[in-house]
């Protein structure tokens, strides 16, 4: 891990968004794939001017990879007591407020009626207590979740790779860690006690979930609390070569705002406006689009499907008859489904994806039977040609 750290630290020193200018964000704009140089352009004070220009590449990016979706979940805090002082954060160890701890008999209460709403993604999130948030409490609570939810996330104190993989195994999918930012002399002015003052730990810790079998991880930076541009820069580099390296992962960024807050007005937070904000969303959609979608991932899915499907056909092709091409059709076509739902079970080490083969089974049948009809067509087709031609 402190490898990827060294870049990524290195990479945000050296970022000077000053000196792009609007001739280096219309080369962004323009090129098909972006390297981490159109991402420093895309994110400076000059493109700013072009912001429905990038919105448009976004829109094209995003449709590409993901289509026209959106993914829904819904969080619960389970516990808000917490051992940091940050000194932005109202959850802080300092600040006298009600804290609170569901039991199991309350989280299950909780899940349930979230669950009556259709809600199929849940985030368990606690605040960072070691000793009242235990990863054997996290760990039973994720497989309460396990009974409603599809997919389950965390968003908790960062753990080692082995407490991530038992949490794994207990049911969590993802887990979300806020750097705040990756400015190492300005994260240590604002975490004045706790675990989280430890830097290079917490800049790691999406490393140690994927060590740990978990299938995704989220990124965010505190936009506002040091230098924006270049805490995003920082974030999406580091996304991007986490998922160099762990091409089976899933990534996922967050953007979330500092506002003026009381008692601590000497930290003046550098305000990010609407427009700010929407370039960091857009930048990062037409950047990390095709690095997120583009792994190695993609590939197994393909072969999986295609070679289960090329299999069932070659075995068909024995014991069908001419007229019966629409049977091989529709078997290869649910076979292909069958195959990438596998792998992705296999990469992902989530059996609950299965949940969705019934409906993938269904669409392929229907896709399936129109191309072997099709192609039951052209062939009749053709032996009329040839013998045609022959006479």
């Amino acid at each position: 891990g402190s490898e990827i750290l060294d870049q990524v630290v290195d990479a945000m020193h050296a970022y000077d968004y000053d000196k792009y200018t609007a001739a280096d964000v219309k080369r962004a704009i323009a090129h098909s794939s972006r390297t981490p140089e159109d991402f420093a352009a895309l994110l400076s004070p000059a493109a700013l001017p072009f912001i429905e220009e990038i919105a448009r590449a976004a829109q094209i990016e995003t449709r590409k990879h993901f289509g026209n979706s959106v993914c829904m979940f819904t969080p619960i805090y389970i516990a808000n007591y917490c051992e940091n002082y940050c000194i932005y954060c109202g959850f802080n160890c300092h600040n006298k407020i009600n804290r609170a701890q569901l039991n199991e008999e309350e989280i299950e209460k909780e899940m349930a009626a979230i669950a009556k709403t259709g809600l199929q993604e849940i985030l368990i999130l606690t605040g960072e207590s070691r000793s009242k948030s235990t990863v054997e409490y996290i760990g039973n609570a994720c497989k309460i979740a396990r009974k409603y939810f599809k997919v389950i996330g965390l968003e908790i104190y960062p753990v080692n790779s082995d407490e991530y993989a038992f949490l794994h195994e207990c049911g969590a999918d993802y887990v979300t860690v806020f750097q705040e930012t990756y400015n190492s002399d300005k994260y240590e002015t604002l975490h004045l006690a706790g675990h989280k003052r430890i830097f290079p730990y917490r800049v790691n810790a999406q490393e140690r979930a994927l060590m740990g079998g978990m299938r995704g991880v989220g990124f965010g930076v505190l936009l506002g609390l040091a230098d924006f541009r270049k805490d995003m820069f920082a974030a999406g580099v580091h996304a991007a070569l986490l998922q160099k390296k762990y091409p089976q992962g899933e990534m996922a960024l967050s953007f979330p705002r500092l506002r003026p807050y009381k008692n601590h007005e000497e930290t003046n937070p550098n305000d990010v406006h609407e427009t700010q904000l929407l370039q960091m969303m857009l930048a990062c959609r037409i950047f990390l689009g095709a690095v997120f979608a583009g792994n190695f991932s993609t590939i197994l899915y393909s072969a999986a499907g295609g070679g289960l499907a090329i299999l069932v056909t070659i075995l068909l092709r024995r014991v069908l008859k001419e007229n019966q091409l629409w049977v091989a059709g529709c078997a290869g076509a649910a076979a292909h489904s069958v195959g990438q739902m596998a792998m992705a079970v296999c990469i992902s080490g989530t059996p609950a994806l299965l949940a969705y083969l019934p409906i993938l089974i269904a669409i392929s049948l229907i896709t399936g039977l129109f191309t072997g009809l099709c192609a039951q067509f052209l062939l009749n087709r053709g032996k009329n040609f040839w013998k045609t031609i022959l006479k």
